[in-house]
């Protein structure tokens, strides 16, 4: 078998959460007085951590001030923000193909909590397709998420991280795993290229080619 897992990120590679995350962290700059910001802006932040979102909106490295946004973009995003997500076109039937592979171990690491990710897996009806679903918080990096999940050995060295971000492909070099960039999600071809992923695909249904 070509890998034992499959590490998919959620935002961007699963699912569209532009909607909930736009609304939830203008939201949150409201909240704190600054100006709210168009959607064409806020659509770089989409992947990489919230501490790390929220310190370049505002320009600021003040943990308490951080910590703050964060919490009012997920007292939202908690009630509302997460609802407002669209799964991919052709992502449940390439998760159904994959699944039926014996042997093959299916996860989800993302940056975005663990809850919150379980939460909208269960939306899609999507649950049963994956074996662990490892979420971050402020202050983790995604590196660090796969170098946890390698020590419990939830994974293993033979697995591929699959994301739509350069966090994404970094973290699985950092852990020097495999990694595939997709190209219908938030990063530019550009930005997955320079970062050298050993797949990009252009659509869902080039998932199973994976395994081929």
């Amino acid at each position: 078998m070509k890998y034992e897992n499959l590490i998919f990120d959620l935002d961007g590679t699963i699912s569209d959460p532009k909607v909930g995350i736009v609304r939830s962290l203008n939201y949150a700059l409201e909240a704190h007085s600054y100006e709210t910001r168009q959607a064409s802006e806020l659509c770089q932040f989409i992947g990489p951590p919230l501490d790390h979102t929220f310190s370049s909106l505002v320009e600021s490295s003040d943990s308490t001030l951080i910590q703050s946004l964060v919490s009012k973009y997920r007292e939202r995003y908690a009630d509302i923000g997460y609802a407002e997500n669209t799964l991919y076109s052709g992502i449940p039937e390439a998760l159904r193909q994959l699944n039926e592979i014996k042997g093959l171990r299916i996860g989800i690491c993302t940056s975005k909590r663990a809850d919150f990710a379980k939460r909208i897996i269960e939306m899609f009806s999507l649950q049963d397709f994956f074996c662990f679903v490892n979420g971050g918080d402020v202050g983790i990096e995604k590196w660090q998420q796969l170098e946890a999940l390698l020590e419990e050995g939830e994974i293993t060295q033979n697995s591929i991280m699959i994301g739509d971000r350069f966090v994404d492909i970094t973290a699985a070099h950092k852990n020097n795993l495999l990694s595939a960039g997709v190209l219908w999600g938030y990063g530019s071809e550009a930005e997955l290229t320079q970062h050298n992923p050993l797949h990009l695909l252009k659509s869902p249904d080039e998932l199973t080619r994976l395994m081929s």
